[in-house]
């Protein structure tokens, strides 16, 4: 069996797949050891939010991939690679968190998992560099570039939702628009 040092040396240098394997046998070492987190792999990318997701099917959109890594915490952006003549997406993408600690578990939690039958390495991003901007891209992904897709919290004196630790998203109805509301069970309704 490689030694924790040997494993994160070969992070760098490997297919796709043995990293979904290096990266899962890291993970279970520390656990069976019980490393601390101030001393884990992942205490490396501590200052980076971001995660590099790769080899998922061509077919999914930014939609389908925060549906899935919303699982472990607020998806603050997403950068969805797509090629420049035909706009299909490249199967990889480069997604950032809310909160730091959320890459941890998106990583050992999603890293070596089959979606529509391909398997998919989740890595953390040391780094990330956001993609030059050209003149040939559209409003909508100028805009997620520059603002990121989280929510945006409305900022009011006082509310029943703060009392009870909510957060409330103000969004202008659209005429014609079905109004949907969560009550406090969690319960989503029309009204």
């Amino acid at each position: 069996m490689k030694t924790l040092p040997t494993l994160c040396l070969s992070l760098h240098s490997n297919s796709p797949l043995t990293k979904v394997k290096l990266i899962s046998e890291l993970n279970q070492r520390e656990a069976e050891l019980g490393v601390k987190d101030s001393v884990s792999w992942h205490s490396v990318y501590k200052d980076s939010a971001w995660i590099f997701v790769g080899g998922f099917p061509y077919e999914l959109t930014e939609g389908d991939i925060i549906c899935v890594f919303s699982q472990y915490g607020e998806i603050s952006n997403i950068n969805l690679v797509r090629d420049k003549k035909t706009g299909k997406s490249k199967g990889f993408c480069f997604i950032c968190y809310e909160d730091q600690r959320s890459t941890i578990l998106a990583v050992d939690n999603f890293n070596g998992i089959k979606i529509k039958g391909r398997t998919i390495r989740v890595d953390h991003v040391q780094n990330y560099r956001p993609p030059k901007d050209t003149d040939d891209i559209d409003e909508v992904t100028k805009r997620l570039r520059e603002e990121g897709c989280a929510p945006r919290m409305a900022c009011s004196s006082s509310s029943d939702s703060e009392e009870e630790g909510y957060a409330v998203v103000v969004k202008k109805q659209k005429k014609g628009e079905q109004v949907h509301r969560r009550d406090t069970t969690g319960v989503l309704s029309l009204i």
